[in-house]
């Protein structure tokens, strides 16, 4: 949770007023190691504004962005392990959930065709429509009983 610099602020004031940052984390709302962290760097650098934050990691995927739009227009059926080859041929590792993402961070997304969308269940075709025209022939003969 980012705290305010404004807290901050106030909490280095009150214990470099005498009190104690373990007793003042309780004042603030703030973990005891929270008002101690801040105090030791506020004592270290006279820093009272948080650290910079470091950022994320660059996708390798980045750099082939041309390439792998083009390559998704050129075979719009391309699978995601086709990719994961393709790329691994040219150089770059990578995983099919890396390019899942690639793709999604662009708002590139692969839908279905219109007349695959609606299957019917597998295996209960024509058990679902003999039991929906009524009932089955009738047996004949007697019941074979063991």
């Amino acid at each position: 949770m980012a705290y305010s610099r404004d807290l901050r602020v106030r909490l280095i004031r009150s214990v470099n007023s005498g009190q104690s940052a373990r007793s003042q984390s309780t004042v603030f709302q703030v973990s005891a190691s929270t008002a101690v962290k801040w105090m030791q760097a506020f004592r270290a650098a006279g820093q009272d504004s948080p650290k910079a934050h470091g950022g994320g990691r660059t996708s390798p995927l980045d750099a082939e962005a041309d390439w792998l739009k083009a390559r998704i227009v050129e075979k719009p059926d391309i699978t995601l392990c086709e990719l994961c080859s393709e790329l691994a041929a040219r150089g770059i590792g990578t995983s099919k959930s890396a390019v899942s993402r690639f793709f999604e961070r662009f708002g590139i997304s692969f839908k279905k065709k219109p007349a695959r969308q609606r299957a019917g269940a597998s295996g209960r075709g024509r058990r679902t429509r003999r039991l929906a025209g009524g009932p089955a022939r009738a047996r004949s003969g007697k019941a074979d009983l063991h």
